[in-house]
């Protein structure tokens, strides 16, 4: 059996970290790749407030950037909630110190299977390789633990994201250098997959296959 997966709401919006989708009433709201990783964190140790040290270690690891980036992604992720600094009702400002997640969540546990809940797999076929993908995220890039790894110039570290969910997918670019392509056209926003879809990440060309299989009937006699 798969292990379920929580699923946080609060008013009127609905999170799922393994999905990477924040909903509004159902409807999918758009952050982008940073501001999504902030908020999963804010969710994650709430309502423990957070410094901005601390925030800047785990957004990002590998680099050196001034506290001036944080802000920037507090007001993205402000914005889609509609959230007003002076009188928050989601995210609070610690002034001098940093941030916290603060709601009265609702948090129901997903018991769903992961790659088993309909009969479909879901797949990648790329360099005379075919790979599997996972139900929630599955990241692709030059980086080592990228669940799809390509070794290759041109591959960002964490060039895109693919999103399973039930029996659909989503596809979204991670800032990569070089860009995401999905039917000759660059992904600018989350887009949804259809089977056969080809996709182009920098120099590389993969095509997404769905499988659907029909429920055995087989007796296996021992």
């Amino acid at each position: 059996m798969g292990s379920p997966r929580n699923i946080v709401r609060f008013g009127e919006f609905t999170f799922d970290g393994d999905t990477r989708q924040l909903l509004k009433d159902g409807a999918e709201i758009h952050l982008s790749p940073k501001a999504f990783e902030l908020l999963l964190i804010l969710v994650e140790h709430r309502p423990r407030a957070l410094s901005k040290a601390d925030l800047q270690t785990r957004l990002w690891p590998d680099a050196f950037v001034t506290e001036a980036n944080l802000p920037g992604l507090a007001k993205e992720i402000r914005h889609a909630f509609g959230d007003d600094p002076r009188r928050p009702r989601f995210l609070r400002t610690l002034h001098g110190f940093g941030y916290a997640f603060e709601a009265k969540t609702e948090e129901r546990s997903d018991q769903r299977q992961p790659g088993h809940t309909t009969g479909a797999t879901f797949w990648l076929l790329a360099e005379g390789r075919q790979i599997r993908l996972k139900e929630g995220a599955n990241i692709l890039g030059r980086d080592p633990e990228a669940n799809v790894w390509f070794d290759r110039p041109g591959i960002s570290r964490l060039h895109a994201r693919i999103v399973v969910t039930a029996d659909e997918a989503t596809l979204e670019d991670l800032g990569s250098t070089n860009g995401t392509w999905l039917r000759e056209q660059r992904v600018a926003t989350p887009t949804a997959l259809r089977d056969g879809d080809n996709i182009r990440l920098g120099p590389i060309a993969v095509t997404y296959r769905v499988r659907r299989t029909a429920p055995s009937t087989e007796v296996i006699q021992s």
